[in-house]
């Protein structure tokens, strides 16, 4: 199954923190320049803005010297979050120097309001208190400053202002629970899905596997019995024994590839294509080829299958390994390659299995993210004692071929797979 595409976060989410910090704090740096600077003097006057305070070259120097030290904080505020943080402080400390202010203006502080938040959101707590005592400690060195010099001329405004540091550090270490909380739910439910998963295999096993271990038992037992006196009966029992044993032997071998295939899965970057994530069933076979090539030309890449030799039932697991292995192939194709067609020969020749899998892409062939990829692929081949070789054409291209031995199987087998 293709993972649906993420869902594109809110405007006001996908602005970087430091975009918040810098809007915040140049809007209020610039807004007293404007209207006690620029425009024409009024009768009205501020005691934080006096009008004559960027008069001086030196003034204007300090003023330039925080526009510089909150742009530089606000630019790295992600990357280097406590330095950025105390630029941020120092910046704000500077252009109350500047307009030779005692307080710093609320909002001034702003910035360091949502700098502050960002630290309690993305950093461990300890970082983040020690961040909001640094902004209490600066508020409470101007509130002192005052007392020392008996400027008590105005109501303080530093106890407002440490309520919003307050409720900024609380904003963002909710945030910070939130995303904790909702990291262990996720793992939590990656656990449960593996033991369900687990569980699931577990009945098959003991549906499928236990049930033929037991025809195996019985039907031995009954051909050691009549093995004197029926040969043929004896011979027919047999038989139905090494038909079992085949089949559970290639149940286990799909069971163990589900296993391992989902412990890969849960490792990837979660974007599937549905080429990779066809299912593990039991009758998945090169039958399902055209299917294969319906799903990889609907995707974009034209897939043409060529069929060679006498088409014949085939042993389940050589059946299985060879169609994950055009699976495998056409994904790489599709994914990787860059071509528009992908061509997939299957030989049936007399003692074995002939596939192979070309395309004229830029060649580069790589494992996947979910799938087993060229190294899977390989092992697959091992596993049937078959030859596999993959890498890029002579001409151009990638191509990926694997000849798995078919072993002789009876006319009866034979009948037995055909039905």
């Amino acid at each position: 199954m293709s993972a649906s595409p993420p869902l594109p976060l809110p405007l006001l989410k996908r602005i970087p923190p430091g975009l918040w910090t810098a809007l915040a704090w140049y809007a209020a740096a610039v807004e007293p320049i404007v209207e006690y600077v620029v425009m024409p003097p009024r009768p009205s006057y501020s005691l934080n803005y006096p009008q004559d305070g960027l008069e001086s070259l030196g003034a204007q120097a300090l003023l330039a010297v925080a526009f510089v030290l909150v742009l530089a904080g606000s630019a790295v505020l992600r990357r280097r979050t406590s330095g950025a943080y105390g630029l941020v402080i120092v910046g704000t400390v500077i252009s109350t120097v500047a307009w030779r202010q005692d307080e710093i203006p609320p909002t001034q502080f702003l910035a360091v309001d949502f700098a502050l938040c960002y630290i309690a959101a993305t950093r461990p707590r300890r970082n983040s208190l020690t961040a909001a005592a640094a902004a209490l400690g600066t508020l409470a060195g101007y509130l002192v400053l005052r007392l020392i010099t008996g400027d008590d001329s105005s109501i303080a405004q530093e106890p407002f202002v440490a309520l919003t540091v307050v409720i900024a550090w609380l904003i963002g270490n909710s945030v910070h629970q939130a995303r904790a909380h909702t990291e262990e739910l996720y793992a939590r439910a990656a656990a449960q899905a593996v033991t369900a998963e687990r569980l699931r295999i577990a009945r098959e096993m003991h549906d499928t596997v236990a049930h033929s271990i037991g025809i195996i038992a019985l039907q031995a037992g009954a051909a050691a019995r009549v093995v004197e006196t029926q040969p043929a009966r004896a011979r027919e029992a047999m038989l139905t024994v090494e038909k079992a044993g085949r089949e559970t032997l290639s149940g286990l071998r799909r069971m163990l590839g589900a296993l391992r295939q989902a412990d890969q899965n849960q490792e990837g970057t979660g974007q599937d294509h549905g080429l990779a994530q066809a299912s593990l069933q039991p009758a998945a076979g090169l039958a399902d080829v055209e299917r294969l090539a319906a799903t990889a030309t609907a995707a974009g890449v034209r897939v043409e299958v060529c069929w060679q030799g006498r088409h014949r039932p085939l042993p389940a697991d050589v059946d299985l390994a060879a169609f994950r292995i055009v699976q495998e192939s056409v994904t790489n194709a599709v994914r990787h390659s860059g071509a528009d067609s992908c061509l997939v020969r299957v030989e049936y020749r007399a003692d074995e299995l002939a596939v192979e899998v070309s395309d004229r892409g830029k060649g580069g062939g790589t494992t996947t993210d979910t799938g087993y990829g060229l190294i899977g692929m390989r092992e697959r081949a091992a596993l049937l004692r078959g030859d596999f070789t993959a890498g890029p054409r002579p001409g151009g291209g990638f191509l990926v071929a694997v000849r798995l031995p078919i072993p002789a199987m009876t006319e009866a087998e034979e009948k037995a797979r055909a039905i």
